[in-house]
């Protein structure tokens, strides 16, 4: 069996297919599919995304500093790609993939309401990097959906079917294979995973 060596690029799949939500100073909101985005600290909470500089939403983002990273599910995989290929100067992405606009409470841009989690966003810095430029932003709060919960109040993001973005391609997710510290606990039926 061997291996084949390719130019350098992005193999780091898969991705969060997000889908964010942005708005200008005058209100007009837009949404924008993202999958270069990530969690980059605990304390204090921040997140990033990277945005190319002709994308409809790059000067909206720019302009208020703010956006809301809605998480995407098997429901929402058709407007999460929608709104991926289409552009807001054409759209109304709200409109089109009969999205429910719900105000944040800390932000102009609104927040999705058939997402199961919406992340607030203030954005600190923007790294012109090359192709993309990296909004690096401050947490401000989190939104879940209380269908969500389990009778032990915590919140199961499996139950709403999350989506990634891998080569093109949307996948499902949701199979729990293991719990964080599960390899070394002295529990017979999580070590026969291995």
């Amino acid at each position: 069996m061997g291996r084949q060596t390719w130019k350098p690029g992005n193999m780091l799949y898969p991705l969060p297919a997000v889908m964010v939500s942005v708005c200008d100073g005058k209100g007009k909101s837009n949404i924008i599919t993202i999958g270069w985005a990530g969690t980059i600290c605990t304390n204090p909470p921040m997140v990033s995304i990277s945005v190319r500089p002709e994308r409809y939403s790059y000067d909206m983002l720019k302009e208020t500093g703010e956006f809301v990273i809605n998480l995407t599910t098997k429901e929402l995989v058709w407007a999460t790609d929608y709104c991926g290929v289409k552009s807001g100067r054409d759209v109304d992405k709200f409109k089109e993939c009969r999205l429910t606009p719900v105000p944040a409470e800390h932000i102009k841009a609104p927040m999705i309401g058939e997402s199961p989690v919406n992340i607030e966003c203030k954005v600190r810095e923007i790294k012109e990097l090359g192709s993309h430029h990296m909004f690096i932003a401050d947490v401000l709060a989190v939104h879940v959906d209380d269908k969500y919960m389990n009778d032990k109040n915590k919140f199961c993001l499996e139950k709403a079917e999350p989506i990634v973005y891998s080569h093109g391609a949307y996948l499902m997710t949701g199979e729990v294979l293991g719990t964080f510290g599960f390899s070394v606990k002295k529990n017979e039926k999580q070590t026969k995973i291995r």
